[in-house]
């Protein structure tokens, strides 16, 4: 069972795809979310969520205040249910409190490569299998896409390989939670 941790929204259920995604454990998402609030990262942002699956790390962000959401995610199904839980979420917003919440149907690096929004807050979490060179790709065309103090929070198994940085994107710190590595990016300072 996945479910908004907090904010407005909280304690709803989220439905979940049948099959081809990986949802972030309610473990994961806590810390994430508690690392998030205490960066001040989530009031007011504009999020990103690339392989969103059910779309639960978005519309966390969205019940905690985020400003908007982008949702990508490849699977049709995957894409519905996506739909279905940005209903659910938008129902528990206040009056006049309308979320805006977009879900895009595509491939992480096709919505990239075509995408002119910045984005303050980026959620990525691959299905584990998604291979490196994909990854490298995704990662580079993420850069442009990125405000000045972005944040990054990439998802990955514990036992894979550590992704090779674009230039223009650096590590600030690895946060381990049994099988699963979050690794925490954000854009090169500009000189």
């Amino acid at each position: 069972m996945t479910r908004i941790i907090a904010g407005f929204a909280g304690s709803l259920t989220l439905k979940v795809p049948t099959a081809g995604t990986r949802p972030t454990s309610d473990r994961v998402r806590e810390a994430l979310f508690s690392a998030l609030a205490a960066r001040d990262a989530i009031e007011g942002m504009r999020v990103l969520d690339l392989y969103a699956g059910s779309g639960a790390l978005a519309l966390e962000a969205i019940s905690r205040g985020a400003a908007s959401a982008v949702l990508v995610e490849k699977s049709y199904a995957a894409v519905q249910v996506c739909k279905a839980n940005a209903a659910l979420v938008t129902g528990r917003a206040g009056r006049g409190a309308r979320p805006s919440i977009q879900i895009i149907g595509k491939p992480a690096t096709s919505y990239l490569s075509s995408a002119l929004d910045q984005f303050d807050l980026v959620f990525i979490d691959p299905p584990y299998d998604v291979g490196g060179l994909e990854l490298d790709h995704v990662l580079e065309g993420l850069v442009p896409r990125l405000a000045p103090d972005a944040v990054v929070a990439l998802e990955r198994s514990s036992r894979t390989p550590v992704p090779a940085w674009p230039a223009g994107l650096e590590l600030d710190k690895v946060s381990r939670y049994g099988e699963t590595a979050v690794y925490w990016l954000s854009p090169e300072p500009t000189d």
